[in-house]
């Protein structure tokens, strides 16, 4: 079998994580229906985590994370898939306990795999990736919970990272007003241009009165932190807000009372991209491949190769990331 390239991340005999780019040969993989030839992959902060030795996302070392990838079928033991097939996946357990997008080869089950939807290119699937569709599945339950944007405001918070960023472009795009919030200053530029409507520091998104209610500001908000900021953003929501959660940057604490959900009807919905059913996948991916497909889709990344991926998950970690980073597998 051929060798191919792949971050590696081991751990050493005393509990530190060392990542290296090996050669690895397609028989190192594990096993599966369908083997990818691995065209493009993006930079969540999950891979950050299972780069760094997180073991609630990683247990077993040594591992290549990457929870996206996009390519082509090299070999398919599935009738639904043939070699040449453009497809993507995203999400299942890619990149936390099966090597992941950032080798130039996976091997995974039939049932991960999304055919690539006509009007997407696999450089542009990956610029969404998990970022993109977690952002997406977002808007789909604001939109079924009755959201419109007739309602008023949406805010968006942790809006300059992956998720964030493209919540407000697809928001902005589907002709929402939002509300960004981010603590990065030099952020207000790219987010105005992104199309949101109002720039928010992240200490306005904050509140440490106590109070159970805040004034009644936005009409749903998608919220990519947690902690406090998910906590101001629920008693800031106006009668019958939605809010939808998918993450804990901040914090995973959320401290609250009842009283945003008696006596205003706030409603909180929680945002899981990895286990999301297929007809759900499938349907969130068309969206994004034709009514969601925002026009700033390429200058939200910047694409990077295998070698670039070190430095920038350090600035992942950091907080520094803004936008997206989509790793280009064949350079």
């Amino acid at each position: 079998m051929p060798s191919f390239r792949a971050l590696v991340v081991e751990e050493t005999a005393d509990k530190r994580f060392i990542r290296r780019i090996i050669d690895r040969t397609v028989d190192d993989l594990p096993k599966g229906d369908v083997l990818i030839k691995v065209h493009y992959s993006s930079l969540n902060y999950k891979d950050a985590l299972s780069a760094s030795g997180n073991k609630g996302v990683t247990r077993r070392y040594p591992h290549t994370p990457g929870v996206d990838a996009a390519g082509e079928v090299a070999a398919s033991d599935s009738r639904l898939f043939g070699a040449g097939d453009a497809v993507l996946v995203t999400g299942f357990d890619l990149g936390m306990n099966t090597d992941g997008g950032l080798g130039q080869y996976i091997r995974v089950p039939a049932a991960w795999v999304v055919p690539l939807p006509a009007g997407l290119t696999l450089k542009q699937s990956m610029i969404f990736g998990t970022a993109g569709f977690t952002a997406a599945l977002s808007l789909l339950r604001l939109e079924e919970a009755g959201v419109t944007p007739a309602g008023g405001a949406v805010l968006v918070t942790g809006a300059s990272g992956g998720v964030g960023s493209l919540a407000t472009a697809i928001l902005a795009h589907s002709g929402y007003t939002v509300s960004a919030a981010s603590g990065k200053p030099a952020a207000q530029t790219f987010l105005t241009d992104l199309g949101a409507a109002e720039i928010l520091d992240r200490q306005a998104v904050q509140d440490t009165s106590g109070k159970p209610l805040l004034p009644a500001r936005f009409a749903a908000a998608i919220d990519t932190v947690g902690g406090n900021i998910l906590a101001f953003a629920i008693r800031s929501a106006q009668y019958g807000g939605v809010i939808t959660c998918c993450g804990n940057a901040a914090s995973p604490d959320l401290h609250l009372t009842v009283y945003p959900f008696i006596l205003r009807g706030v409603r909180l919905i929680g945002i899981d991209s990895a286990e999301c059913p297929m007809s759900v996948r499938l349907a969130v991916w068309e969206r994004l491949a034709s009514e969601w497909k925002i026009d700033a889709l390429e200058r939200i990344a910047t694409e990077i190769s295998l070698d670039e991926v070190e430095e920038h998950l350090e600035t992942m970690l950091t907080g520094g990331a803004t936008g997206r980073y989509v790793v280009n597998m064949q350079r």
